[in-house]
């Protein structure tokens, strides 16, 4: 896949007539200003807004963004610089993180995600595209990887369906410092959850479903004052605009109850974190590969050969879905966060959990689940990531390894691998990757490469619970 590869757009002049029609219809629903957002490499959602007049200028000309983003970490300081790439290293060096203070950047709002948000009436949300002022795509844009992962894919005659869950702890308002107080003192997936809830979770279905998302569930989670909400497949990069905008809409209707909703990955020393579980499928010619072929459950040659391709790279692909040293807090056996790097049917400890779905409706909902990502990663840089790692499973025509039918912690030490226990042992793999690097393209591997390092120092040393009251708020 290469890493040049831009994003077609339509000429200025299509872009603002859209525009133009776009702001008609946000008028008409009393839409008074514009959040246009992105991702960056600490997996925290950044905005700029404009008011509804201003829609057609921004989706011409952009809205301007400092590139310092790109080096910024969980806390808002912003990585060192990166070191130069070896002599032999193929692709241009990207500049140092944290050195743009000069230069800028346009915000570009995707019309086709732009959407008026329920639960904060006057307000509307489109994701970006990020370019540059010579009107090329930024190669640190963690959306155009995606974008071009998605495309790459598409060059072989092959579509993905993907989707993100969603869980979050929902706790009462309160000093960020304050340890959580919950609303509810109902049991793990219990129905009195439910009830103490109900007009909360009654009120983010409405506001997702008005915003014109098709929530498959919503249910109470396991640890304190957890939930999660699952919503129906769809493209790559969709799935990974309406992960942000489902947060989003969390986030809104929290405060609107008097709470406030974390989609960290550890929110209590011990506890059960938040992941952010990733499902995929993987298809031809409307046929869904994961079903009705002659591999393990059905798997074609296709479908095995690309969950073989991401199973064998989720040590380095955790520094992209599981970005943070507060997730591997997390990513510890026996929580069902998939801690063992194996792959097996229904099976919730393992990593990579393949879903057949029930007789006779297998064709369409077969899939596969990656349960070591969590709520601090970018959705944009792990969905290309796994898209990478896929097409090189079948690129080299991979195999899955024996299936793990148990729960992996009860068998022999060494029997199944465990992933990376933290981020330092994540990076090492992340760097050996030539897939990713070539995938990501120098500037924005680098850049996530920064990052990381940055906050492995950050949290060098500190107790899980300075970690987690660090991070607690911030994802």
């Amino acid at each position: 896949m290469s890493s040049a590869a831009a994003h077609t757009r339509l000429p200025r002049a299509e872009r603002a007539a859209l525009a133009r029609l776009a702001t008609d219809r946000l008028r008409t629903a009393a839409v008074d200003a514009v959040a246009i957002g992105w991702v960056d490499n600490a997996g925290l959602a950044r905005v700029k807004a404009v008011p509804v007049g201003g829609l057609v200028h921004a989706a011409s000309w952009g809205v301007g963004a400092a590139p310092c983003f790109d080096a910024f970490l969980v806390d808002d300081s912003t990585a060192g610089p990166v070191a130069e790439p070896a002599a032999d290293t193929a692709g241009p060096a990207a500049p140092p993180a944290g050195s743009g203070v000069v230069g800028d950047l346009r915000l570009y709002p995707d019309l086709d995600r732009l959407v008026p948000l329920a639960a904060q009436p006057g307000w509307a949300w489109a994701p970006a595209d990020r370019y540059t002022q010579q009107d090329t795509p930024h190669p640190g844009c963690q959306r155009l990887f995606a974008r071009r992962a998605e495309a790459a894919a598409r060059s072989r005659g092959l579509s993905v369906r993907a989707g993100i869950e969603v869980e979050w702890v929902a706790a009462l308002a309160g000093p960020p410092e304050e340890e959580p107080r919950y609303p509810t003192a109902g049991p793990a997936y219990g129905l009195q959850r439910l009830t103490d809830l109900s007009d909360y979770l009654r009120d983010v279905l409405r506001a997702l479903e008005q915003q014109g998302l098709n929530v498959l569930q919503i249910h109470p989670e396991y640890a304190p004052g957890q939930f999660e909400v699952s919503v129906a497949p769809e493209g790559p990069v969709a799935a990974a605009d309406t992960s942000v905008l489902v947060r989003h809409t969390v986030r809104a209707v929290s405060a609107r109850h008097g709470l406030r909703a974390s989609f960290a990955p550890a929110v209590e020393p011990g506890g059960v974190g938040n992941g952010s579980h990733l499902h995929l499928s993987l298809w031809r010619d409307g046929r869904n590969l994961g079903h009705g072929g002659p591999g393990p459950h059905g798997l074609t040659g296709e479908g095995e050969a690309f969950l073989a391709g991401v199973l064998a790279a989720l040590p380095e692909l955790l520094v992209l879905g599981t970005p943070s040293p507060a997730g591997y807090l997390r990513l510890v056996p026996s929580r069902w966060a998939g801690a063992y790097r194996c792959w097996g049917l229904e099976n919730r400890e393992a990593a990579l959990r393949l879903v057949t779905g029930s007789e006779g409706e297998r064709a369409d909902t077969a899939n596969a689940e990656i349960k070591c990502f969590d709520g601090a990663a970018n959705p944009y840089l792990a969905v290309g990531a796994v898209l990478a790692a896929g097409l090189a499973g079948i690129d080299e025509g991979l195999h899955l390894p024996p299936e793990t039918t148990v729960d992996p912690a009860r068998l022999a030490p060494g029997t199944v691998a465990r992933l990376p226990a933290d981020l330092s042992e994540a990076l090492a793999a992340y760097e050996r990757s030539a897939v990713l690097r070539e995938a990501m393209g120098e500037p924005l591997y680098r850049a996530v490469l920064a990052v990381r390092h940055a906050e492995s120092a950050l949290f060098a040393g500190r107790a899980a619970a300075e970690i987690i009251a660090a991070t607690r708020w911030r994802y």
